[in-house]
C-alpha cells in the first residue's frame, strides 16, 4: 500500500455533491473514476457497466486503462468480469504472476499494470458493474486499498443507480412524446381520432416486430410515407400505406395482406 491517509467524511460528502450534479449516466461515471484514482492515490481507474448481458467500458482515466479493461471483455476473464460475477473484490498483488487468470495477467503486465483492485458496483437492486484500479508497480494495492475501494464503491453504486433511474424516466418521457407527435401527425394525415391513430401505431408496431417509439419516430420523419397522398387518395387504409412506405424504403414487408390490415383496421 502507499504512504496515504485514508479519505474521511468531508472527502464523501464532496464526493456525493459532485455526483449528484451530474445530469446523465456518462458524466456521472466519468467522476467516479477520478475520484476513485484519488481516492487509493492508484495510477489509473476504469469502470465496468453491465447492460443486460452485456458489460462494456463505460470510463477510464486514461487509454492504457481503456486497453486494460477492454482487454478482458475480450479474453473473457479477468478481476473485473469475476467481479461481477460473483459480487467479490479482488485484489491483483502482481498480474504477472497470478494463477486465476493465467492469460489476462500476463498480457496486463505487459500493458505495464502489475497490481491491480477490482470491486462491485451493486446495490440491494441491482448489479451495475465493477470499479477497476490499477498500479505499475506490483504489490502496491492490497486488503487496505480494496476496503477504501468498496466504501468508495458503495457511494458510486448509488450515484449511478440513480442516475440511470433518471436516464430511463428522461428517455421514457421522450418516447412518450414522440408517440404523441406521431399520432397528431396520423390524426391530420388520415382524418383518425386519437385512439385510432395510436391503435395503428401498435398495430404495425406488432406485425413489423419493431419497437413502438421507433416507429413513432419513423412517423415523425417521413420515414414510413415521404410523400403526401394526391387527393384522390386520401381515404386509402392508413395501415396499407404505411407498410408500402416500409416496403418502399427497403424494409421487410409485413406477411400480413393489406386487405388483412385494412380489416383489422375496421
Amino acid at each position: 500500500m502507499r504512504d496515504m491517509s485514508e479519505p474521511g467524511a468531508e472527502y464523501f460528502a464532496r464526493l456525493a455533491y459532485d455526483l449528484q450534479a451530474e445530469p446523465d449516466t456518462e458524466a456521472t461515471v466519468d467522476v467516479v473514476v477520478e475520484y476513485a484514482r484519488d481516492a487509493v492515490k492508484c495510477d489509473g481507474a476504469g469502470v465496468h457497466l453491465l447492460e443486460g448481458k452485456r458489460i462494456r467500458t463505460a470510463a477510464s482515466t486514461g487509454e492504457l486503462v481503456r486497453q486494460a479493461d477492454d482487454l478482458q471483455n475480450e479474453l473473457g476473464e479477468g478481476p473485473c468480469l469475476s467481479s461481477i460475477e460473483s459480487l467479490g473484490s479482488y485484489v491483483v498483488p502482481d498480474s504477472a504472476n497470478d494463477p486465476r487468470w493465467p492469460v489476462y495477467g500476463p498480457r496486463l503486465a505487459r500493458l505495464g499494470y502489475r497490481s491491480m483492485v477490482s470491486v462491485p458496483l451493486v446495490t440491494k437492486d441491482s448489479v451495475i458493474g465493477s470499479l477497476n484500479l490499477f498500479s505499475v508497480a506490483p504489490h502496491s494495492l492490497d486488503a487496505t486499498d480494496e476496503a477504501v475501494a468498496r466504501i468508495f464503491a458503495r457511494h458510486a453504486s448509488i450515484a449511478l443507480a440513480n442516475a440511470r433511474s433518471e436516464d430511463n424516466l428522461e428517455k421514457a418521457l421522450d418516447g412518450r412524446k414522440a408517440i404523441g407527435q406521431a399520432q397528431g401527425i396520423l390524426m391530420e394525415r388520415f382524418r383518425i381520432d386519437e385512439g385510432r391513430a395510436f391503435s395503428l401505431l401498435r398495430r404495425y408496431s406488432q406485425h413489423h416486430n419493431t419497437k413502438l417509439v421507433v416507429v413513432a419516430q419513423d412517423v415523425i420523419s417521413g420515414g414510413l410515407f415521404p410523400a403526401l397522398p394526391d387527393a384522390g387518395e386520401a381515404d386509402r387504409a392508413p395501415v396499407e400505406e404505411l407498410g408500402a412506405s416500409r416496403r418502399a424504403n427497403g424494409r421487410r414487408p409485413s406477411a400480413s395482406s393489406p386487405s388483412d390490415e385494412r380489416s383489422r383496421l375496421a
